[in-house]
């Protein structure tokens, strides 16, 4: 949070034009507010060696070391012009190979001998199945006299996000100069709280986090600049949430005798007691006259389209019309399918057999022919649709509504809060609002990330889903697993169902120029993850000859891909072999495989995401997760995690942890884990929560913050970087 102007010097006036313009490329620091916010990842004790046991794979990383070994190679002949030279190192718990070749092989040579300590820093590779850092830049820590080497011995070294080109020594000398500008540093938290909270003053604790003399100082300094990014963070979402509550809305209620009594009482099952009382929350909140804003969440197949459902029928009811977005145009036909088949004659409002109180429901998508389109907008406009479901075609100009009363918007990771808005301003009022995803919140990224809703959990399975069964296949480790995973594949399909592959990639011209590209040592390095377009051919020709099977990815035409999708739910193709657009609502309850390729590209929430497509019927399901990282990575960890439980809102926080915030919080909403430096959201629940009790008081109390200049600034400080964003992500 870049804070005020004092702090708004850009860093070319501080640190000369040529260390600015790699801080501005590399990390995004701009001003002397952004360097002074961009805050040590962890701190080396110089006494102590840090640990090399359990290195990410493909990151940067810095590390304290004591080299253990180094010898040159020579090789191209007996004069020397290649040369390697491989140096150990070793923290006390694992040791790490660091390579130089050519040229770059005498400094070091003569710097990394056996016995000196020094900072290496560098990107984690794999040779020879084998961790290594290639090239890595180093500083020699070296202590003089002997009350120099105490010194030196128990000090914090700060070890900062870095990258390739700004080593976390070079950034620590940026922060030196900067640092005595943090006593202008303007405080965002009202004097009251902090004192309440024994809170340290912002100068000190930006001082105390970049230059701590002890462990207690970091604390002390975390534990205040914590406060800041849960405060600032949950005033915005409390000022969007009073906002909210300002607003006038038509109340929606259903009728009696209407379309919503009638759809039920053809429902051929009950709803379980999660979807009555989700339903209750809901029609309680539609009832209400200003917008009801909440968050549906529920594991895949937890029958939230059912709840949905049954809220845009009741807003049908009330004269209304409710509109459901989309991500994706297959998941939009395959919604418009679901819906009309679960409505019947009720979907065929205006036509031959259609039921007394039917409505229309109509589909919009991006490449519907002109003639459908108009035909569409027209059913929208006169009031004659009463559902409409689409993708963001629905938020376009050209679209207006009769009188648009809820919206309901489907996965919501896939949706900025500015597409929300453009399309509840389609009602003659602010229509309600209805948010729902599969993905697992835990509840404190829903308080930090979707804290302007309300939330509902659906969290039973409605009777007759299946348990899935998940195991991880080493195809590197074991070959003859992945042999018996395609004879899985087969033995399911002799059973009368199907199976999906999932693959990372498609595989297509573009893919081979960019591959082209890549020099020769990265992909002897890291081979590029396996495309749909020839593990397709491989299992057509190999071990799933003789099967019907066909690909399906983002590329295709839409028509192409609503055949294939048609296709398959109609049985008539036994494997799909497809890219991760089947994540997200494909419904084939028939399909009880799945075999997802170098699994280890995606993350802990997708794979769940991905599983929930099998054991969707009466029989159970499979999911295998293939891949080649030898069993000791992280990446391995991960899949383990996930075949151990079915649990998602476990596998959310498995996640966040792992990925420090990424996956959840970077696709949920744009601009939150921007601006979340110290503060994680799954650790400082109590904070998140004691900082959304406080927030929401003080914007009751004070809604436009005049009493509260240094919050206000911090505010626009971080709406600003938000809407910054959202321009980017266009």
């Amino acid at each position: 949070m870049e804070l005020v102007p004092a702090l708004d010097e850009p860093l070319k006036k501080s640190l000369g034009p040529a260390t600015a313009k790699v801080m501005a490329e590399a990390l995004d620091l701009h001003t002397v507010g952004d360097l002074l916010h961009h805050y040590p990842r962890r701190y080396a004790e110089r006494g102590e060696l840090t640990t090399l046991a359990d290195l990410p794979l493909d990151e940067h990383v810095t590390v304290v070391a004591q080299v253990a070994d180094a010898r040159v190679h020579t090789f191209n002949g007996s004069k020397g012009r290649g040369q390697r030279l491989e140096v150990t190192i070793t923290d006390g718990s694992g040791r790490l190979q660091l390579v130089f070749f050519g040229k770059g092989v005498h400094k070091p040579h003569h710097d990394l001998l056996p016995g000196t300590r020094a900072m290496f820093a560098g990107k984690v590779s794999l040779f020879n199945r084998r961790l290594q850092l290639a090239h890595p830049s180093y500083e020699l820590l070296r202590g003089d006299s002997e009350e120099a080497v105490d010194v030196w011995a128990g000090a914090l070294i700060p070890i900062y996000p870095a990258t390739t080109k700004l080593e976390s020594w070079k950034i620590a000398k940026a922060v030196d100069a900067v640092l005595p500008s943090a006593v202008d540093a303007v405080d965002p938290l009202p004097d009251a709280l902090r004192e309440g909270r024994g809170l340290a003053e912002l100068p000190d604790a930006l001082r105390l986090i970049h230059r701590p003399r002890t462990k207690a100082d970091i604390a002390t300094a975390r534990d205040r600049l914590k406060w800041d990014e849960a405060f600032v963070l949950q005033v915005a979402l409390a000022r969007r949430r009073h906002a909210d509550t300002q607003l006038p809305a038509v109340a929606r209620r259903p009728v009696p005798e209407g379309i919503l009594d009638a759809f039920d009482a053809k429902l051929p099952f009950t709803l379980t007691d999660g979807q009555k009382k989700v339903s209750k929350e809901i029609f309680d909140d539609l009832a209400t006259e200003h917008p009801m804003h909440r968050l549906l969440q529920g594991e895949v197949g937890s029958g939230k389209t059912m709840v949905a459902l049954r809220a845009m029928l009741a807003v049908v009811d009330s004269g209304g019309q409710a509109a459901m977005l989309a991500p994706t145009e297959v998941l939009a036909q395959q919604h418009h399918r679901s819906v009309t088949e679960m409505m019947g004659e009720l979907a065929e409002g205006g036509m031959l057999g259609g039921a007394d109180r039917a409505t229309k429901v109509v589909l919009l998508t991006g490449s519907m022919g002109t003639a459908a389109r108009r035909q569409a907008l027209l059913d929208l406009v006169t009031g004659e649709a009463g559902v409409v479901i689409g993708t963001h075609a629905l938020i376009e100009d050209k679209v207006q509504f009769h009188d648009l009363g809820l919206v309901v918007v489907d996965e919501q990771h896939r949706f900025g809060v500015e597409q929300r808005d453009a399309l509840r301003g389609k009602g003659k009022q602010p229509p309600h609002l209805l948010v729902m995803t599969a993905t697992p919140i835990p509840r404190t990224v829903a308080m930090t990330v979707f804290g302007d809703l309300e939330t509902s959990v659906l969290d039973q399975l409605p009777a007759g889903r299946s348990p899935i069964a998940t195991h991880v296949v080493p195809a590197a480790d074991k070959p003859h697993f992945l042999t018996r995973a395609w004879e899985r594949v087969r033995e399911e399909v002799e059973k009368g169902h199907q199976a999906y592959v999932v693959c990372p990639r498609i595989g297509d011209e573009e893919d081979q120029k960019k591959k082209a590209k890549a020099s020769a040592e990265d992909e002897a390095e890291k081979r590029p993850p396996l495309a749909v377009l020839d593990v397709a051919e491989k299992l057509r020709t190999g071990p799933l000859a003789g099967l019907r099977i066909a690909v399906l990815h983002g590329r295709m035409h839409p028509d192409d891909k609503d055949d294939v999708m048609r296709r398959f739910a109609a049985g008539e193709l036994d494997v799909l072999v497809a890219t991760t657009v089947i994540e997200v609502g494909v419904n084939v309850p028939n399909a009880t495989a799945m075999v997802i390729m170098d699994a280890d590209r995606f993350g802990v929430s997708q794979l769940h995401q991905l599983r929930g497509r099998v054991g969707r019927g009466s029989a159970p399901g499979l999911c295998l997760l293939v891949s080649e990282m030898p069993e000791a990575t992280p990446a391995r960890q991960r899949l383990a995690a996930v075949a151990a439980t079915l649990d998602g809102f476990e596998l959310s926080r498995i996640d966040l942890e792992q990925r420090r915030e990424g996956d959840v919080l970077g696709q949920a909403q744009s601009g939150v884990r921007s601006s979340l430096r110290v503060l994680t959201v799954i650790d400082d629940e109590e904070v998140i929560a004691a900082a959304r009790e406080e927030a929401t008081a003080l914007v009751l109390a004070d809604p436009d913050l005049t009493a509260h200049p240094g919050l206000r600034t911090a505010l626009d400080a971080l709406l600003s970087e938000e809407r910054e964003e959202y321009l980017e992500k266009g």
